[in-house]
């Protein structure tokens, strides 16, 4: 098995680079976790602390809760577009019945007087 030394490298025409320096970001080993429940814990990571909407000790997934996780309110506003479509649909019910009681009552004295005979 043979051994490759730098030099052998650079004699077959390889292309060698040193490795540049201070590239990579600082590193924390005690970085802060800190979840909106109130829960915090140390991780390590690159920043040096981490704000988090769910953790461990409050998603329904670990703590059995059954609950919705509501985000940036969505549920609330998929609630109100559900009440907007059912105001459309009542109205847009009513204005067909309208249309149609006054598409079915005569329209001009011949018509009523052809409806008589």
């Amino acid at each position: 098995m043979p051994i490759f030394s730098l030099d052998m490298f650079l004699k077959l025409g390889y292309n060698y680079s040193i490795m540049k320096t201070n590239i990579h970001p600082k590193y924390f080993s005690q970085a802060q976790v800190v979840c909106a429940c109130g829960n915090r814990f140390t991780t390590g990571s690159t920043l040096e602390v981490i704000h988090v909407e769910l953790c461990n000790k409050c998603h329904p997934f670990y703590t059995g809760e059954q609950r919705y996780v509501d985000t940036a309110s969505r549920i609330k506003k998929f609630q109100d577009k559900q009440n907007i479509a059912k105001q459309y649909l009542t109205k847009k019910v009513k204005k067909q019945e309208e249309q149609k009681a006054k598409d079915t009552a005569p329209k001009t004295l011949r018509e009523m007087l052809m409806a008589i005979k």
